[in-house]
């Protein structure tokens, strides 16, 4: 049996933001078919910020927290802080979540995203899956070296342009990672 901290069950008991939103400006959604755990994001942006959050979630009592918490997270934000939220940072939020259940913090912090992806798909008059809009978004987004903390021109170069040092990829979102790292701070996968 999993023993949940009580911001988890603060979260699970008292979900924030759930609903949904009509005509939202993006919908994200995501699931894991192993656990059965779906998460749908609703968001609305005004100025580049997200105005309000609503969500729906079909799930064990962790997702339902970490819908609840990447929602609380995300209110107010503009969407390029909203798109530094990782599976990590809400774990860390919600004061930790049982190893079998790390999966959910993934699964809300990338409904998220879809839901702000599928806005900029939106902005820019393209669909979310058209490679140039997918292209157009992530100059939105500035990625860090994980040894100096500068920012990387080249996300995709093996080598930190600015302190030198190689860079190990995550196999699973291919952003940089910690070289000692065994989970990926961005989507929480093995490494």
């Amino acid at each position: 049996m999993p023993i949940y901290s009580d911001k988890v069950m603060d979260h699970f008991m008292n979900p924030r933001n759930v609903g949904e939103i009509e005509n939202p400006d993006g919908v994200g959604e995501e699931g894991n078919p192993v656990c059965g755990d779906m998460m749908t994001f609703y968001i609305r942006v005004k100025d580049d910020r997200l105005e309000d959050i609503k969500f729906k979630t079909f799930g064990c009592g962790a997702a339902i927290a970490v819908s609840s918490m990447v929602s609380e997270m995300a209110m107010g934000k503009t969407l390029e802080e909203a798109m530094k939220i990782t599976p990590q940072s809400v774990a860390d939020e919600l004061e930790g979540l049982p190893k079998n259940k790390f999966h959910c913090s993934n699964l809300g912090a990338q409904a998220l995203h879809k839901a702000i992806d599928d806005y900029m798909g939106k902005k820019m008059g393209v669909k979310k899956e058209s490679p140039s809009a997918e292209k157009q978004f992530e100059e939105l987004i500035h990625v860090h070296c994980p040894y100096c903390e500068s920012e990387l021109e080249d996300k995709d170069s093996p080598f930190c342009q600015a302190c030198h040092a190689e860079l190990p990829h995550c196999p699973g979102c291919h952003e940089p990672v910690p070289k000692d790292a065994n989970v990926c701070p961005h989507c929480g996968s093995n490494i």
